[in-house]
C-alpha cells in the first residue's frame, strides 16, 4: 500500500492509465484507488486499509492526497478524462453533478439498503438524492466553534468564560463582538485598536478571522441573522439578511481592521488557520476539521469557546464528507469490497482514533470523544451549537457547483477586498450564480 502525502497531479495525469487496469505486475492483486484531500486523515487510513489488506490479500489500496486547493479542479478534469480514482471524496455542494451524469456508484444497490442504518443520519442525509444514497459517509464535520489564544484573551483583559456572550449585531448598542476583537487587535508597538494612536496599517496581531470563507464564516453568519445562501437551488446572498451579515464581516476587515486584509485569506484557504497557529490571531471561527492540525502545531494554550451568536441566534452550518466510488472502475467488486470497509465501524475507527476527524459511522464515533478527552481537549462546543434540534443554515448543492462557485466566487472576493460596493458586488455575483444554474 502506498499512502502519498503531496500534491500528486504529474502522478495522477500520467500514471492513472497503469492503476486503473487494477493490478500489480506479477502479484495477482488487484490495486483499488482512493483520493481524498485530507492528510491528517490519510494518515488514519494508512492503518485502516493496513487493517483491510490483512484480511483482503488479493486487494491492494493506494491513497492519494490532493491539497484542497486543486481538489475540485483536478477530479473534474480527472472524471471527463476518465481516469478519476476507483473512490474519491465528496462534500455535498459537488453532489448533484457526479449523480446526474452516471458517474457515482449506487450505495444502496452496492451495499444494501440497510447499509446507511450504521452511519450518521445527517450525512445520509446530505448525500442522498432521489431518494438514493450515493457515498459512504466518512465524516461529519459537527459544528462551527471559536477556537481561542488564552494568552491573548487574558492579556486583552478578557475573561474567556465572557467569550461564550459574544454576539455581533448591527446596533451597535448590541454589538458585544466588536469591542472584543477591538481589545484583542494590536499593532507592532502594542496598541490595541481601541488606543487612538493605534496603527492599522502595522498589525502584529488581528482579532478574529473575518474573510470570504463559505463554511466558517458566511454560512453562519448568514445563518445567524435568519438568512439564506441559496433556496431550493437559486443563489439568494444578495437578499437583505444575508448582506447584512456579510456587510459586518466586510466591516470587520476594511472599516475596523481587526481582521487581516481579504487579499491574504482570498489567496491561501488556510490563511486564518496558519495564522492562528503562528499566534498572530487571537480568535479563530472554524470546525472540528482544524482541531488537529492546531492540537498538533499550536505552541501555546488555546481553547474552544461556543461561535458568536447573531440576531437570529447561534446558527451553525454541519457538513459531512462521503467515499464516492468510481461508477466506471474497471474492477467494481473490489471497490465494493474498498467502499464496505470505510462504512464499518472497524474500518471507520482509525479516522476517530487518531483524533483526524468525527467518523461518518455510529459506531466509531466514540473513538474520537475518547482521543480527545485522553487529551484534555474540550470538544463540546462543535456539538452544543446542533443539540436539541437547533436550527442550521443549509450549503448550497446545485447542479454546476464547481462552475457556480468560479462564476460569484471572484467577484465575492473583491465585495471583501473593498474592491466592490457591498450591494451591487453582491448582486453582480448572485446573478452571476445564478446565470450558470440557468444555463444548465
Amino acid at each position: 500500500m502506498t499512502v502519498a502525502l503531496g500534491v500528486l497531479v504529474g502522478a495522477l495525469a500520467l500514471g492513472m492509465g497503469v492503476l486503473a487496469a487494477g493490478a500489480i505486475a506479477g502479484s495477482g492483486k488487484t490495486i483499488v484507488t482512493v483520493r481524498l484531500w485530507d492528510d491528517s486523515v490519510a494518515a488514519a487510513y494508512k492503518s485502516s486499509f493496513a487493517a483491510f489488506e490483512a484480511a483482503h490479500p488479493d486487494i491492494s489500496v493506494d491513497v492519494t492526497v490532493i491539497p484542497w486547493s486543486q481538489y475540485w479542479d483536478q477530479l473534474g478534469a480527472d472524471v471527463d478524462a476518465g481516469r478519476a480514482d476507483d473512490i474519491f471524496w465528496l462534500n455535498n455542494s459537488y453532489l448533484t453533478d457526479l449523480a446526474e451524469s452516471g458517474e457515482l456508484v449506487n450505495i444502496d444497490a452496492t451495499l444494501g439498503e440497510r447499509a446507511k442504518n450504521d452511519w450518521d443520519r445527517v450525512v445520509v442525509r446530505e448525500f442522498t438524492a432521489e431518494g438514493t444514497l450515493w457515498g459512504v459517509p466518512q465524516l461529519s464535520d459537527a459544528g462551527i466553534a471559536l477556537y481561542y489564544n488564552k494568552a491573548m484573551v487574558v492579556e486583552a483583559g478578557i475573561d474567556p468564560a465572557a467569550l461564550e456572550e459574544l454576539a455581533w449585531s448591527l446596533d451597535p448598542a448590541e454589538d458585544s463582538l466588536l469591542p472584543v476583537l477591538q481589545k484583542l487587535t494590536r499593532d507592532s508597538h502594542g496598541r490595541a485598536a481601541t488606543d487612538p494612536e493605534f496603527d492599522p496599517d502595522s498589525v502584529s496581531q488581528y482579532g478574529y478571522n473575518a474573510s470570504n470563507d463559505l463554511q466558517a464564516i458566511l454560512l453562519p453568519s448568514i445563518g445567524s441573522n435568519g438568512g439564506d445562501f441559496d433556496v431550493d437551488g437559486i443563489y439568494s446572498f444578495a437578499g437583505d439578511a444575508a448582506a447584512q451579515a456579510i456587510g459586518y464581516q466586510v466591516a470587520l476587515i476594511n472599516t475596523h481592521r481587526v481582521a487581516a486584509p481579504a487579499a491574504q485569506s482570498n489567496a491561501e484557504s488556510d490563511f486564518a488557520r496558519d495564522s492562528f497557529i503562528n499566534g498572530k490571531l487571537a480568535l479563530f471561527q472554524s470546525g472540528v476539521y482544524s482541531l488537529s492540525h492546531i492540537a498538533d502545531k499550536a505552541e501555546f494554550e488555546w481553547g474552544v469557546a461556543s461561535m458568536p451568536a447573531g440576531p437570529a441566534g447561534r446558527v451553525s452550518v454541519t457538513n459531512g464528507i462521503a467515499a464516492a466510488g468510481n461508477a466506471h472502475s474497471a474492477h467494481p467488486a473490489e471497490t465494493a469490497e474498498v467502499l464496505k470497509w470505510l462504512g464499518s465501524a472497524e474500518g471507520n475507527s482509525f479516522v476517530g482514533a487518531s483524533g483526524a476527524a468525527v467518523p461518518g459511522v455510529v459506531a466509531a464515533q466514540h473513538a474520537y470523544f475518547d482521543y480527545w478527552a485522553g487529551k484534555d481537549v474540550e470538544v463540546a462546543k462543535f456539538f452544543e451549537v446542533l443539540a436539541r434540534d437547533a436550527p442550521t443554515v443549509t450549503p448550497p448543492r446545485t447542479a454546476n457547483f464547481a462552475e457556480v462557485e468560479a462564476a460569484y466566487g471572484p467577484i465575492l472576493d473583491q465585495v471583501f477586498t473593498g474592491q466592490l460596493p457591498l450591494e451591487s458586488g453582491l448582486r453582480q455575483a448572485q446573478d452571476a450564480a445564478n446565470a450558470v444554474v440557468a444555463g444548465g
